[in-house]
């Protein structure tokens, strides 16, 4: 594939991944007696990926995720040259998702983005439940680390075949279930920063710890899994199967 379809294949899965994930949360998640709650915003950030894994695994490896590229790199699944390429397509395909999101829901009279927002991250006063910016940081931390090493796992070519896609969105439906209610659940610099920018204010302010902590929960997962798992190289990709 070329840089270009490469490029795109992982600015449109990280467009679905925001649509789809922050979208059922400020679409869905608080509608009276019909909203999907907690376990359905977990659910859809999930099946985001699962989907586009087969969608794009085969054109790009589906990373729609910084902390992944920059993971995959330090377990010597990813070369250093195509980090930009992936870092700039989804970084644009997570603003542009935010920017549709709010023309959507500022259709609604009912919303305003200073009260209700676009799913931002954030800690302490900011965070769903009120925790301190150090849960903020060790759950991101901790949740990103195991995040690599599923992938690195499901992607060795001594797993099962086939099945890594639906690993890889189980797992990242699980961390959503854990953190939700700790920092909104970033785990991805991109999922981070596209609510940000449009929401503004706090958000901005707070968005380096959701680059700081993802990053580093990365580069370790990224480096562990290779020390416990060996030199394995990743198999081709199977049907979609992200990498």
């Amino acid at each position: 594939m070329t840089n270009t379809q490469r490029g795109l294949a992982e600015f449109f899965g990280t467009f679905w991944l925001v649509f789809g994930g922050c979208g059922s949360a400020v679409l869905a998640a608080g509608v009276p007696d019909l909203g999907i709650g907690y376990a359905g915003v977990a659910l859809a950030f999930g099946l985001t990926v699962l989907t586009m894994c087969y969608t794009i695994g085969h054109i790009s490896g589906c990373h729609l995720n910084p902390a992944v590229t920059i993971g995959l790199w330090a377990g010597r699944r990813f070369p250093a040259r195509d980090i930009p390429l992936y870092v700039v397509a989804q970084l644009l395909g997570a603003i542009v998702a935010a920017a549709v999101l709010y023309e959507i829901a500022r259709g609604n009279p009912d919303w305003s983005l200073a009260a209700n927002g676009l799913a931002q991250n954030g800690f302490g006063d900011h965070s769903p439940n009120g925790f301190s910016l150090e849960s903020g940081l060790i759950i991101e931390v901790v949740l990103t680390f195991f995040f690599l090493m599923i992938i690195m796992g499901a992607t060795d070519t001594r797993a099962p075949a086939g099945f890594a896609p639906i690993a890889i969105g189980l797992a990242l439906t699980l961390i959503h279930l854990i953190s939700i209610p700790v920092t909104n659940t970033s785990v991805n610099p991109a999922r981070s920063t596209g609510p940000a920018i449009i929401a503004g204010g706090w958000a901005l302010q707070q968005l380096w710890l959701f680059w700081v902590a993802p990053i580093a929960g990365g580069l370790i997962g990224g480096i562990v899994y290779r020390a416990i798992g060996g030199e394995a190289e990743v198999r081709p990709p199977i049907e979609g199967e992200a990498l």
